[in-house]
């Protein structure tokens, strides 16, 4: 993880070029003084394509790539998409057994006897329970197909099968990289034999220590060139491959960060519909209140005895005193 410097020998000179980089997992990171000078692609909007260009250590210890976070967040928003709806399921069932008790609750005989305008009125609230009962079923039908089942269906088997597309690619794309990374390695050491045989030549000749001849001093100097020239081209065949990966995890970043939109604002959607749902079913329960209401209202305790008089009556005429 220290700054790369490539020897590289060119006009029987040793010349040293020195990238200001480092190389971290086989990725050629910018020093800390000169990353001051990198701007952000999308700046303040928080982009995944500006923040996950490193590996990480997941729980275990394990190396996991910025790559792998952004899939580990898509397949966790799809995980989260069928929780919700198992939620939903259950509010459904909830809602069916709710209906189904109010039904069989207005069907009991309870106080069926009693009459008059009370009467009238404990019929009416009787009957808005199986009013009631009808709007929860109804709710529970529209949270089925208007909420649960978008929330199913929304990206659907294939959804996984995408992303295991991207994850590959990426990881062929990194895995090239990686190899490349080594041949400049390999390069890197081949220059740094060749240069210290050249220099170990080049000191026994000035010392008489050898019998080497200049012919042999020439010779070493070129396969040193040579050796600086293999590794200039194993660097920029690496560049490519790094810029290729660049590339492409730019585009890929972006795709999924516009798909975690789309699931937000969708989910954002279906919710909203469940609350409007949600509303509807009280207004329809307060209608189904609104006869129960005007009949309470028209409970007359006298009109009662008179109907109730009228019906079960046996007699208006009064006791009178005996004559003898």
């Amino acid at each position: 993880n220290k700054p790369s410097l490539i020897h590289a020998h060119t006009h029987c000179e040793l010349t040293f070029l020195c990238f200001i980089s480092l190389q971290i997992n086989c990725v050629t990171f910018p020093v800390p003084a000169s990353a001051l000078e990198q701007q952000l692609l999308k700046p303040s909007e928080w982009s995944y394509c500006d923040y996950f260009w490193a590996d990480k250590k997941d729980p275990q210890g394990a190396t996991v790539s910025g790559f792998e976070v952004l899939l580990q967040k898509q397949l966790k928003g799809k995980q989260m998409q069928k929780e919700m709806a198992e939620f939903i399921r259950e509010r459904i069932k909830i809602e069916e057994e709710y209906a189904k008790n109010l039904s069989k609750l207005s069907m009991f005989p309870m106080a069926a006897q009693e009459e008059g305008t009370l009467g009238e009125a404990w019929a009416q609230l009787k009957k808005s329970l199986a009013d009631e009962a009808e709007v929860h079923l109804k709710f529970s039908s529209k949270l089925q197909s208007e909420v649960e089942k978008p929330l199913l269906t929304f990206r659907g088997d294939n959804f996984k099968k995408d992303m295991k597309k991207y994850d590959h690619h990426i990881a062929d794309l990194r895995k090239q990289q990686v190899s490349r990374y080594a041949a400049v390695e390999k390069a890197r050491k081949a220059l740094a034999d060749r240069q210290k045989d050249l220099e170990v030549k080049t000191q026994q000749l000035e010392i008489k220590l050898s019998n080497k001849t200049e012919e042999d001093i020439k010779k070493a100097r070129r396969k040193s060139t040579q050796a600086g020239d293999d590794l200039m081209r194993c660097v920029d065949l690496y560049n490519q491959a790094q810029s290729k990966w660049f590339e492409e995890m730019v585009t890929t970043s972006l795709e999924l960060e516009r798909l975690e939109v789309e699931r937000v604002e969708t989910i954002q959607q279906l919710l909203r519909q469940y609350t409007t749902l949600r509303h509807e079913t009280d207004m329809f329960n307060q209608s189904t209140l609104e006869p129960v209401d005007q009949l309470l209202q028209s409970v007359d305790p006298a009109k009662d005895r008179e109907l109730w008089v009228k019906e079960h009556k046996t007699g208006d005429l009064r006791p009178v005193d005996m004559d003898i």
